[in-house]
């Protein structure tokens, strides 16, 4: 029989957790760097605050973090350095702040300050709307093929009812007679239209968060070095809708966060 998770009377009362790690290889005290005038972390935290949720927490495992978060006003739930992702710093920060099993937890990523809001919004209510489903996350259409084929974007294909049935580095679903030729110098896709890549943006119900620090390691996760495919081998649903809004880039590099910076001066004009 398919679980069912709890769920809560109103979409209204998710809540929003923001993992923020001082360490970065390509960009050291990330979280912390100047943005217009304000510290990444912030830019993140004010776009959570404006996706309407219940409460914001940043979870940190780094006291530097955690001054300037409480300077801007932050909750700041302060971690374990030892957790090897987001997703299990998450859980910890759920438990310390005692938040029910129902709650729904969105995990937004501490280096996204253009985060569009309503995107926060409609992964939180994907998970609302399908009690059969654990976590909740969004895709967007493909229609470059370089994309495709491109093994940094993540690719998902999915149900008739916008379920996972998996994701991937790979071009998914192939197309066995579009791609007998090298699609990847081609100008279009063939077909209607039937590729997408994953946004990484997941809600969780608090029951799945707490369980997923126990769960093993499952060989496709560890293949493809993608930690949501844990959660399919484990029976775990993910629903996935097709993203209202796209969300630009992130910040990883000192690139970045120069054009972050452009591109926010700019729309305070």
């Amino acid at each position: 029989m398919m679980k069912r998770f709890p769920v809560s009377k109103t979409i209204s009362r998710f809540r929003v957790a923001i993992p923020a790690r001082y360490a970065s290889t390509r960009l050291p005290g990330k979280p912390l760097r100047q943005i217009a005038g304000r510290p990444l972390i912030e830019h993140v935290y004010r776009r959570a605050l404006a996706s309407g949720a219940l409460e914001v927490v940043i979870a940190t495992d780094d006291l530097r973090i955690q001054d300037v978060a409480k300077r801007f006003g932050a909750t700041v739930c302060m971690t374990s350095p030892s957790h090897h992702s987001g997703t299990d710093r998450l859980a910890e920060a759920a438990a310390q702040l005692g938040w029910p099993d129902e709650a729904i937890i969105v995990n937004v990523q501490g280096d996204e300050p253009q985060i569009p809001p309503a995107l926060i919004r409609q992964v939180a209510a994907g998970l609302e709307e399908h009690p059969d489903a654990g976590i909740a996350t969004v895709c967007a259409r493909i229609d470059d093929p370089k994309e495709l084929f491109d093994p940094n974007v993540v690719k998902v294909v999915r149900d008739l009812q916008d379920y996972a049935l998996y994701f991937s580095r790979a071009p998914i679903p192939w197309h066995r007679e579009g791609f007998k030729v090298d699609r990847e110098q081609s100008s279009r896709l063939p077909g209607e239209g039937n590729w997408f890549r994953h946004i990484g943006l997941y809600a969780y119900r608090v029951a799945v968060l707490a369980r997923y620090p126990r769960l093993t390691p499952a060989m496709t996760e560890q293949a493809e070095s993608l930690e949501q495919l844990r959660a399919l081998w484990h029976g775990i649903r993910i629903h996935v809708a097709e993203a209202t809004e796209i969300p630009p880039p992130g910040v990883d590099t000192e690139a970045d966060l120069a054009r972050v910076a452009r591109q926010l001066t700019s729309s305070d004009q």
